[in-house]
């Protein structure tokens, strides 16, 4: 449980003895500092705290967070942090990695923790590339991408984590850009206090196996035109000059110019709790429309899955009368195994 009097947390506190090794450039740096920033607003004991992770560059987070931490196996970080978050619903667990890890070979654990809306928070670190293993696609590559795995280009289609998780059931699904902290900042506080199964896809750069994928949303000079900040209860409003909008045409979105006829009356109302609409603007992408940023959708529609399990086992248990292991064992249909091995 939490304490009344917690102790006064800053970032320090959160640092750990370890060098950092990760490209020099690499988008994950200001992702660290970032999370290490946000961590004393949570009011939480350090030790309450627990970051997991796969394989992949990103896979390195629990070494350098002062925090209990597991740098588990390729693609299974969901399927640990589901354990240690049944084991002890107290704890606050973070799950840290790739599109490569966790939409890989992590892509079923993934999907399942989504839909049994376990109360763990996910950062997805989105490069769009395999960067530990030198720069091969990956599942959020885009199609046509030459690496050194597709020399031709991937005919693969990409997947789109924010739809996989509307699909799968997740309650809390945000995105943001690594280079933007005070963003960051305010998802992982609204995620951290959500019940149930967070994501927060981060648009992070490779800079040495796939540079300037996100450039396109990052830069100052770019990002107005090509993303749209969501607000919830306000309409969606972009462009450097605020006079682009998105409103429905049917049951599409389209992107419309301020003046002529046309107010902030004819836009879209932002609804994090219209999964219908989340779906439209998860959907959306460069360069027919900006790509949204900020919190898609968040409802507490459905009690965390640890929360339902430990009410089950608590009924069984008071159905069941005191647990007595030989009665377990003898309980049911049995053998006894002679001296030449026949039952």
């Amino acid at each position: 449980m939490r304490d009344v009097a917690l102790p006064t947390y800053t970032a320090k506190d959160f640092v750990t003895d370890q060098d950092v090794r990760w490209c020099p450039g690499c988008g994950d740096y200001a992702i660290l500092k970032a999370v290490q920033k946000s961590l004393p607003k949570l009011e939480r004991k350090k030790e309450d705290f627990v970051f997991v992770s796969g394989i992949g560059c990103a896979a390195r987070f629990p070494y350098y967070m002062n925090t209990y931490g597991m740098h588990s196996i390729h693609g299974r970080a969901p399927a640990f942090a589901t354990g240690m978050k049944v084991a002890n619903p107290d704890l606050d667990v973070w799950v840290v990695s790739g599109d490569g890890d966790l939409l890989s070979i992590g892509g079923n654990h993934t999907m399942h923790v989504f839909r049994r809306n376990v109360d763990i928070n996910i950062l997805l670190l989105n490069n769009r590339i395999y960067g530990l293993t030198k720069g091969q696609y990956s599942p959020t590559s885009e199609i046509g991408k030459k690496t050194k795995s597709s020399p031709m280009g991937s005919v693969d289609y990409p997947v789109n984590p924010l739809t996989l998780a509307l699909g799968a059931g997740c309650t809390f699904v945000a995105r943001c850009i690594d280079i933007d902290a005070p963003m960051m900042d305010t998802l992982m506080q609204r995620a951290a206090a959500h019940r149930g199964t967070s994501l927060i896809e981060v648009y992070q750069d490779c800079n040495i196996y796939n540079h300037q994928a996100w450039f396109y949303a990052s830069q100052r000079e770019s990002r107005p035109d090509n993303t749209v900040v969501l607000e919830h209860g306000k309409p969606l409003i972009y462009g450097k000059d605020k006079d682009k909008g998105l409103r429905l045409n049917g049951h599409h979105i389209e992107a419309v110019h301020l003046g002529k006829g046309i107010t902030e009356d004819d836009l879209i109302i932002h609804d994090e709790t219209n999964r219908v609409l989340a779906y439209m603007l998860a959907e959306m992408s460069c360069p027919d429309l900006p790509e949204p940023l900020g919190v898609i959708h968040a409802a507490e529609t459905r009690p965390p899955y640890e929360q339902m399990l430990h009410k089950q086992v608590k009924q069984a248990m008071e159905k069941a009368g005191p647990a007595d292991p030989k009665a377990l064992i003898r309980g049911g249909v049995t053998w006894t195994i002679g001296a030449n091995g026949s039952a």
